[in-house]
């Protein structure tokens, strides 16, 4: 997938700037070169979040990702002394 060549802080920026209600979406959209298909997208995603959530959002997303990857290591050392403890030697 094609990474965005704005921060997910810019796209709050820019979400901000547009609903400020000093300019119209498509002047906006123009002025960051982005399409009004990409400005709703980005609007149905990030509605209503700040740029202190989004940080702790990432941590959150982070630490979740860490943990997952140490249960499955967990599991999958649990299913090997599970297996070596079943055999008669």
């Amino acid at each position: 997938m094609k990474k965005s060549k704005f921060s997910e802080e810019k796209i709050v920026h820019i979400l901000q700037e547009a609903k400020s209600g000093n300019s119209t979406v498509q002047e906006v959209c123009r002025k960051h070169g982005i399409t009004t298909v990409t400005y709703y997208a980005w609007k149905r995603k990030y509605n209503g979040v700040e740029v202190a959530e989004l940080k702790k959002m990432k941590e959150l997303e982070a630490e979740n990702a860490k943990l997952k990857r140490l249960v499955a290591n967990l599991s999958l050392d649990n299913l090997i002394l599970k297996d070596i403890n079943s055999k008669k030697w």
